[in-house]
Order: C-alpha cells, then structure tokens, then sequence
C-alpha cells in the first residue's frame, strides 16, 4: 500500500528525519470511471421532490463515486477523493457518507455535496476493513479492521468534538468543516491537523472525540453488522468465531462458533435477534442470538462466501463470492436458486427495489433482477434445489455435473468501469513506462506529463518492451506502482533529484547545448503549475485538505524561515512550464502526500487552491518551487581514465582519472582529446607535458580534473568535421558519439571499477 513517510522526529529521536513522499497518480481519461474492483455499494433513497435513488460505490482505485440511477443508466454525478489507498467499505448515516480504507482511516463525507471530506477519523493500526451502521439510529456506526480492533462512534460527536467555549475561536475552513480551539475535552488518539503525523503510528495525542473500543479480537476482523436500533453489534474474521457485543458500552455478550473457517460476511436481522454469517468454509449459518446457537447451515456455495444481503422480511438471503456465482435461498424451506454467474469473485451486493447490485474484483458494476420485494416470483421460473447442510454436499453434486442453471444471463444495467493496469515496465529512458491493462491493451505512457503517447492494443507485452529497449542509462529518480489500478508514480527526496538531461534533447526551445533539466524538479513544477497559480491571489484561508480539524490557537503555521520564498518574488520566468512536463487538465493527475501537520491526503492537481503550504506539502517541495532549492546529490559525475589504445602512437594525455557528468556525450571526450592533440594547449589546469597534476605528495587526496560540458574550445569546428578523427572505445568497442559516459558504464564497460576509455586516430576520407 502506499504509506506516505513518517512525520519526523521527535525531541528525544537520535534518527535522522525521514523526509515525506510525494506521489502523484496518472488519471486515464475518463474520470468518471472506476479503474479497479469495486469493493463496496451503497444505495440511497432520497424523498420528494428529488425522488432520485443514488448508487455509491467504493473502489480499489482510493475513489468513491456517486451514481444518479435511472430506470435504464445511471450517470456520474461525484466523485469523493482523499483515501490514498483501497476503499474497503462505506456505509450511510443519515446524509453522511462514511468510507473507511486500507490508508487505515475513516473518512465522512456529505453524500450529495461535490465531494469535498469534511473529517479524517484516525484510530486504527491497520488496514480498516468493515463498517456497520445503525439503520435506526444515523448517528452510530462500528468500523473493525486488520489490527483485531472494533470502535463504535458516534458521527455527531467525531464530526464536532468540540464545544462552545470561552476560549474557542470558532472559523468555517474552505471545506466547510468546523475549525474549533480547546475545549477541554477528554484527549483521543484522533489525530488534528496540528499533530504530528504519520499513517501507521497512532499514539499521537489530540483534543476532541474517543470512539467507543470493543477489546476481544485478537485477529483480524473482517465483518460487521449492526442491528437497527444500535442495541447490538456482531463481529467475525480470521477466529472463525461470531462475537456480540453491546456497542453503547463495547462490553462483550456472547460467541458464537461453527465456522471452520475466516468469517467474511455478517447480516442482522431489524429485531436483532438473528443472524446470518457466511464464511470461507463456504458455509452460510443462521444463528438465533436468543439461544445462541446455529438453527440452520446452508451449503449453497463450492468456495469462500464473501457478500450477504437479505430481503427486508429476512425471509430471504442474497449470497456471492469467490465461486463467481449469485445466489437467492429461501431461510425456511432451504430452497436455493442460481440467480447469475460472474466473470469475478463477488465483493459485495446491494439491495434496490426488485434489483440488486453486484460489485465484484471488476472496475465495471451490474444491476440484475432480484425480486427483492417478492423473491417468490424468481423461484417460479424453475431450477431451484435443496441446500445441503454439510459444505461438501455442494461441491460434491458440482462434481458430478448437476451444477444449476443460472435465471439470468445478462445484467439489466451496468455501469463500465475502465481496465486497470496490471503490469508495467520502467522504459530506460526514465521518461515512459509501458503498462498492460486488465483487457490485454499495451499503452505507452509519458509520466513527466501524464499522458498516454501510443495504445498498441493487443500486442505482446514482452514483444513490444523489447522492441522499445535503449540503450541509455538514467539514474531511477522515481519508484512506481498499480496497485490502484492506475501508475502511481513516487517521489523521494533526495533521490528524485539524481536524474539530469539535456534541455536540447527534450526539445527545450532556445536552450544551449550544455543546459541541463533536472527531471523531478521540471515534474514537480508541472504537477503543482496550478497551485502555483492560484497561490499568486493569496486567499487567506489555510483550511485542511483531508477534513483533519485544526484547533485554533495551536495551529500557527510554522515559517518556513530562508527557504520560504513568496512567488512574486521569484524570477519572472520561474513558474513557466517545459512542453514536456505539462499535465494534462482535462485528466489531471491526483497528489497523494503530507505536510507537517495533519495526515495524509489526495487531491486533484487543479482541485489544488493555493492555501495548502507547509503543513500539507512535503517542505522539500516547496523549497524546490518556490525558491529552486534541491537538496545536495550524490553520484551526478563520473570517474573515468582515459589512455591511447594499446599499441597506438597517440600522446599519453593524462595518467590519473578524470571527473565528468554522468550525461556527458562521448563526443565532447573527443573534444576534450582533439584539444589536446591537434592544437596542442592544455585545458585550465594541465601541464605543458599533456598530463594533469594528481594533488599533492604524501598520500593526499587525488583531485580529480573535470571535463564540464563547455570545456572545449568554442572556436572548435563540430566532432564530426575535425580532422584527423577521433574514435573513442571501451572494451575494444567503438563508442557512439551520442552515448553518455553512464550509458557507457552500464552497457559497455559493466564493472564496478572506474570505467577505462581508450581513443585512437582515424585516418578520414
């Protein structure tokens, strides 16, 4: 997952600080799409006079959507972005929209506003996994996770844990949130935008609301469930067991056991007296809490059962998982009815009207027939069987071919997701990547700007990587990932910094043929031109990014002192983006990274509005932006020796090593020995004997002399004119003048000793 780096040291930390990540993630074209499984849905019914019904789904690609459903489409009308990884889960409360996520957070949400995340809860220790809410009671909801945790919250109380007070200064952020002081609430590991932050430690200490613990579990969980009241909540995961609490108090009630295997789903009915459970085992189980025991097992399934959803009477159960298909059973009389095969496992499923849908491992969702308000009608139409009560009953009547025949065989709506990428390959140039899609599709992608620069379609990936093979040798300034289903691209200081061209060969208009691009920081002013832009209007208001909420008095922005430079100060030309590192607006790419203060965050580059500053951005960030400043590199030259070929006449030029930039063309060391043989004068620094001084006696450090790009004479004519020629080798082979000393390095010389060039005179037509 992406784990944003850690916030820094603290006081009595001898370690030193590990700097923030900046990633920022390529958007394909369509943004109205999903690009990875659909891990959760949602479905909302709002009165008249709208009268519309939305659909929300959450994605492995970080996003929820918001869907308006008509009786035949349903059309992107949201999109809330501010996970940095997977969407587990999202319940509604009320005209709140809670998602919780890998990033180990949960986030609320307006559910019909633009998007914009009015609170960041943070108080798990892992991945969060589950939510449940009360269908009676909009303000409580549970969220289990991977660390074995269970918290109940109360929504109104984490959006607002602040009271009025005579000392609280109370202002309305941009985001529309509550930005309150002190009020001498209890303390909670709730972390505020004024603490020191870092994604996976939670002992950070803030004002405000504790949620409500359930101690227990001592693995994973990996379901919830609620009843409708609030009154009770049951819990399942990696100990195969059902534990029911009492979540106004997180006090334990009962277990339950009979799985043999994790515990993936989890229904209560509205009364909370029963209880459906379906598991790994491939069992699905009915539990009566009031005796507290299994009254029936269903074996329906040949593999993991991973989603549940019951008819409103809970006559009925709805079941979907990893054997890709959909099943309807009758709770009483054990009659079982395939409703629809998948092409993906089945995540999760939601109930609407007659129709249900289904969210599986595809980007894409499908509604298909239900009868959910009277599941008779579906049995009618023939092909039902008798669900077994021991899990091989059906594995073993698929086995010998009575596997049933599905109702449906088309959806009656979808809605397309886009494939996600799945395979990618670093080209050498560092520039493009080449990435294979979950359709087969090979593309090419530019990420210095975003875009895709060719879609080969349906090739061999390995074919066309070949084919695109150079040999050049860039230093790999950036690390990537699709594990949400799109080209994460990571930046980290100070490596980001290593890689250098020349402005000639990226096309730069009017650039000298010795000035130098440093690749991330051209990357860097493209990604945040916008923010750069809108931060010239200086609005006044410095509201978080992701909903964490400031508390007044303590949340004074620390200066950045020398290295925070205001834009109108800067060069004139400064903000101007190279062709070559501008991003597109119409797809823009998101930013996933963090400040000083707060947590975490993901934000659409042109979403960006110009306040955010030291507390949302990595400081090497800005001072790269604002002011040009790059932190020192490392490995930016290359030592190299230079000597005749063995058996030449030509003069010994030098003995001792000498010093280039790794980007150096093989065609300026032949200036730099054309000089020196053919007009006879040194360079700055040499001898009249034709060799340099290797520092002083006694052992001291060599120093090393350096070939700069400008060190050849300018009134020289061009390589390829001089007379008599020059050819330089490495390991008896004849260098390309266009090569670097790095490509060189890496592809001719391949040792780790200082690389040894040797040059020769050639007789020339």
């Amino acid at each position: 997952m992406h784990r944003v780096g850690s916030a820094g040291n603290t006081s009595n930390s001898t370690r030193p600080r590990k700097e923030k990540r900046l990633t920022y993630v390529l958007n394909d074209s369509d943004n109205t799409k999903h690009c990875a499984g659909i891990n959760c849905l949602a479905v909302l019914k709002t009165p008249p006079p709208d009268s519309c019904d939305y659909l929300f789904t959450g994605s492995r690609d970080g996003t929820l959507k918001r869907w308006a459903l008509g009786e035949d489409e349903a059309s992107c009308s949201g999109t809330f972005e501010s996970h940095i990884d997977w969407v587990n889960d999202c319940v509604l409360a009320g005209n709140t929209l809670v998602s919780c996520s890998s990033d180990t957070t949960l986030k609320t949400w307006n559910c019909l506003s633009d998007g914009t995340c009015t609170r960041t809860l943070r108080q798990h220790s892992d991945y969060v996994i589950c939510l449940a809410a009360a269908e009676k009671n909009s303000n409580i909801i549970a969220s289990g996770g991977l660390g074995g945790e269970v918290f109940i919250w109360d929504i109104e109380a984490a959006l607002y844990p602040t009271a009025r007070s005579a000392e609280t200064v109370e202002d309305e952020g941009s985001n529309g949130i509550i930005i309150s002081g002190n009020s001498g609430m209890p303390m909670s590991s709730l972390r505020s935008i004024n603490s020191n932050s870092n994604v996976a430690a939670q002992n950070t200490i803030s004002h405000g609301y504790s949620p409500i613990a359930a101690k227990g579990h001592k693995e994973s969980v990996y379901a919830l469930a609620m009843s409708d009241s609030g009154s009770l909540l049951v819990s399942g995961g990696t100990e195969k067991v059902i534990r029911v609490w009492d979540p106004r108090t997180g006090s334990k009630n009962m277990k339950l056991r009979g799985h043999t295997d994790n515990i993936r789903a989890l229904l209560l009915d509205s009364t909370g007296r029963y209880c459906l459970s379906g598991s790994s085992d491939s069992m699905i189980r009915l539990w009566d809490l009031g005796q507290q025991r299994c009254v029936h097992s269903y074996a329906v399934h040949t593999d993991s059962v991973w989603a549940l959803a019951s008819t409103p009477t809970f006559s009925h159960v709805y079941s979907g998982g990893r054997d890709l298909s959909l099943y309807l059973t009758d709770l009483s009389t054990r009659e079982s009815l395939l409703l629809c095969t998948k092409e993906h496992p089945i995540l999760q499923m939601a109930l609407q009207d007659d129709s249900i849908w289904v969210a599986t491992t595809d980007s894409s969702v499908h509604r298909w027939p239900a009868e959910g308000r009277n599941p008779q009608k579906a049995f009618q139409k023939g092909g039902s069987f008798l669900a077994g009560n021991l899990s091989f009953t059906r594995a073993r009547a698929c086995l010998e071919g009575s596997t049933p025949v599905p109702v449906y065989r088309e959806p009656s709506l979808t809605v397309p997701g886009i494939p996600g990428i799945v395979q990618h390959e670093i080209l050498n140039d560092r520039r493009h990547v080449l990435t294979k899609d979950t359709a087969g599709s090979v593309k090419l992608w530019e990420i210095t700007k975003g875009i895709v620069v060719k879609d080969y379609g349906q090739v061999s990936f390995e074919e066309k990587k070949e084919e695109l093979f150079e040999m050049v040798s860039i230093p790999a300034w950036f690390t990537m990932d699709t594990r949400l289903g799109s080209l994460s691209v990571h930046l980290d200081t100070p490596q980001c910094f290593s890689a250098e061209m020349y402005a000639v060969d990226l096309n730069v208009s009017g650039a000298s043929e010795d000035q130098k691009i440093n690749l991330a920081q051209e990357t860097l002013r493209g990604l945040l031109a916008h923010w750069l832009a809108k931060r010239r209007q200086r609005p006044g208001s410095h509201a978080s990014v992701n909903g964490d909420v400031s508390l007044g008095k303590d949340a004074s922005v620390r200066n950045l002192g020398h290295s925070r430079v205001d834009v109108d100060d800067v060069g004139e030309n400064y903000g101007m983006v190279l062709s070559s590192f501008e991003f597109s607006t119409l797809s823009p790419p998101s930013i996933i990274t963090e400040g000083s203060q707060g947590g975490p965050w993901r934000k659409k580059i042109t979403d960006l509005d110009g306040t955010e500053d030291e507390k949302d951005l990595p400081r090497w960030c800005l001072d790269c932006i604002l002011n040009g400043q790059m932190p020192p590199r490392e490995n930016t030259k290359c030592s190299f020796y230079l000597h005749p070929c063995e058996g030449s006449n030509a003069q010994v030029l030098t003995q001792g090593k000498l010093s280039a930039p790794r980007i150096l063309r093989i065609h300026k060391v032949v200036n730099y020995v054309m000089e020196k043989l053919v007009l006879d004068k040194p360079l700055d620094g040499g001898n009249t004997d034709g060799t340099f001084g290797l520092g002083g006696l006694g052992g001291g450090p060599l120093q090393l002399p350096s070939i700069e790009d400008g060190s050849f004479r300018q009134g020289l004519k061009p390589w390829q004119k001089l007379k008599p020629s020059i050819e330089i080798l490495c390991n008896n082979q004849v260098l390309s003048p266009e090569m670097s000393l790095a490509t060189v390095k890496a592809y001719i010389w391949k040792k780790p000793e200082d690389l040894v060039l040797n040059y020769r005179v050639v007789q020339t037509r």
